[in-house]
C-alpha cells in the first residue's frame, strides 16, 4: 500500500481592504455616534434642539449608566 503525501498547507494571505471601501462607512458610523452621544449627553436645557422633555425621558437611564448628570 503506497502512501500519498499530504498536501502542504499554503499560508493564507492577510485580508486587505482598501481605504476607499471603509471610509464611507467610517464617516457614517462616526456621525451616527456623535448624534447618539449628543442626544444622550447634552439634549436638555440651553442646548436643546427638541423642545419638551420627551428625549430626556427616553435616554434618562442611559445618561446615568454613562455617567452624565441630568438632575
Amino acid at each position: 500500500m503506497a502512501h500519498t503525501a499530504a498536501p502542504t498547507a499554503v499560508p493564507a494571505a492577510p485580508l486587505t481592504l482598501p481605504v476607499k471601501a471603509i471610509l464611507p462607512w467610517a464617516v457614517f458610523f462616526g456621525i451616527l455616534m456623535l448624534a447618539l452621544i449628543y442626544f444622550v449627553g447634552a439634549e436638555q436645557g440651553a442646548t436643546s434642539l427638541i423642545s419638551g422633555a420627551s428625549v430626556h425621558e427616553w435616554v434618562h437611564d442611559g445618561r446615568h449608566l454613562l455617567g452624565f448628570p441630568c438632575h
